[in-house]
């Protein structure tokens, strides 16, 4: 796979959707492939153990990230449950508005994620991050108070990783630098953490008589 600083797309206009379309779907195809497949069995597990002995999973993200933190939210707390025994705990650091709007304004946008972090987080607990250039200052705070206080990190990334990569126990990489692209091979691996772990907790001849 060839470095993400050579993967620039679009690197050329195209001329219309249909061929935008087939190039962009194509790095898509190459962002997937480049996620290293042992660090998602990592963090499968990761998540398996907390939902397992009922600590909380603190998810954050800025812009669409942050639709993709909601989004692991609802689907690793409603839809992991569903045929298994798990009861995971899962809370957004992005959907309560009011806190988030008054710790940006009253002490810094880039405390949002760990004001909450410090009072709510407990050793054992686990904080998955989901910022394309890993550098965004809120996430990185966030990711490093973690580490430092004995929860379990995830963080996914694209670009070239950035801080909060480099600080995370546990880095889920994307070797694109598109946006787009990244945040599609994101919520990917939140679709695949969530199935597999429903999955792997349902009696087996379950499994195929289920909507997935």
């Amino acid at each position: 796979m060839e470095p993400w600083i050579d993967m620039t797309f679009p690197e050329h206009a195209y001329p219309d959707a249909a061929r935008y379309c087939d190039a962009y779907f194509d790095r898509v195809a190459r962002a997937l492939a480049s996620v290293d497949r042992a660090c998602i069995q990592k963090a499968a597990g990761i998540l398996d153990a907390a939902y397992g002995s009922g600590a909380t999973v603190f998810v954050c993200g800025n812009g669409g990230s942050s639709s993709i933190a909601d989004h692991l939210a609802c689907d690793h707390l409603k839809g992991v449950q569903t045929d298994t025994a798990l009861r995971p705990r899962v809370t957004s650091l992005v959907a309560n508005v009011a806190l988030l709007t008054a710790v940006a304004n009253d002490i810094g946008f880039e405390d949002v994620f760990v004001y909450p972090l410090r009072t709510l987080g407990r050793r054992g607990d686990v904080l998955v991050t989901f910022s394309a250039s890993g550098d965004s200052e809120n996430v990185v705070r966030a990711v490093a108070w973690a580490r430092d206080n004995g929860l379990s990190t995830i963080a996914l990334t694209g670009f070239s990783g950035g801080r909060s990569g480099a600080l995370a126990e546990t880095h889920l990489h994307v070797d694109a630098d598109n946006y787009g692209v990244v945040e599609d091979v994101h919520q990917s691996i939140m679709h695949v953490l969530a199935q597999h772990l429903r999955q792997a907790h349902m009696t087996p001849e379950l499994v195929g008589g289920r909507r997935f």
